[in-house]
């Protein structure tokens, strides 16, 4: 195939990209790790939080292992415990779509392409995310970090939604993400249209940097992106 191939599967990742501000997501974490003393104004706090912004996107597990490597029981409850903060967040603020997802999700379903919507968190999390979407029926496949063995920046998610959904070639795959992270594994699934979505969890130049091809205010341009091989004006880098 050339990279002319038309585009078949577009992968959104929810964290940023489709919906959720990175608020909910910071506050679930700070109150997560006070539960094991990492408190606003100690160093420790700045250092994890520091991480937390680098590490965006990925697994929250993930981070947490990383911030208690010689210490996985308190790697363990601070992940349960910002599966709780997480959970109760989302009830009491709610869940939205960034500007114009829910424009893109409805252009691309009625243009034929088959969409993804994949997210790090774990399966409880992104089904209220889900529910209070009402975007149940919105994807082809809907995976989270329980679905593979390794989330962001690892390529697992993006060549899972591949094989589900029998893609002829990776060059078929185009990816919208907000997240470094998120672009890394697209790049390195071999997607070859990497849409940075600026939604305000990463800048331009982060996503840049990150190998992204094309960059994106309002969601809403991601399907004519898409249509248009990825030379739409707006859209190019």
């Amino acid at each position: 195939m050339s990279d002319t191939t038309p585009v078949s599967l577009v992968c959104c990742d929810l964290i940023g990209a489709a919906a959720l501000d990175g608020s909910a997501l910071e506050r679930a974490f700070a109150e997560a790790i006070a539960t094991q003393g990492v408190v606003t104004g100690t160093k420790a706090y700045v250092r994890s939080m520091v991480q937390f912004d680098r590490s965006r996107g990925c697994p929250l597990v993930d981070v947490m292992n990383s911030l208690f490597p010689e210490d996985p029981i308190r790697a363990q409850a601070a992940n349960l415990a910002f599966e709780r903060s997480f959970l109760a967040a989302a009830d009491r603020f709610g869940v939205s779509p960034v500007v114009g997802a829910d424009d893109a999700l409805t252009k691309l379903a009625a243009g034929g392409t088959k969409v993804c919507l994949i997210a790090s968190l774990s399966r409880p999390a992104l089904s209220l995310m889900l529910e209070r979407l009402g975007w149940w029926r919105r994807a082809d496949l809907i995976l989270c970090a329980d679905d593979v063995a390794r989330g962001f920046p690892w390529p697992d998610l993006f060549l899972t939604a591949l094989l589900r959904l029998a893609a002829d070639d990776v060059r078929a795959m185009a990816v919208a993400t907000a997240t470094e992270s998120g672009v890394l594994a697209a790049r390195r699934a071999g997607a070859r249209m990497i849409v940075g979505v600026l939604s305000g969890f990463h800048d331009a130049a982060r996503l840049r940097r990150a190998g992204a091809t094309h960059l994106l205010e309002d969601m809403a341009e991601l399907p004519d992106l898409v249509a248009s091989g990825g030379v739409l004006t707006r859209g190019k880098l």
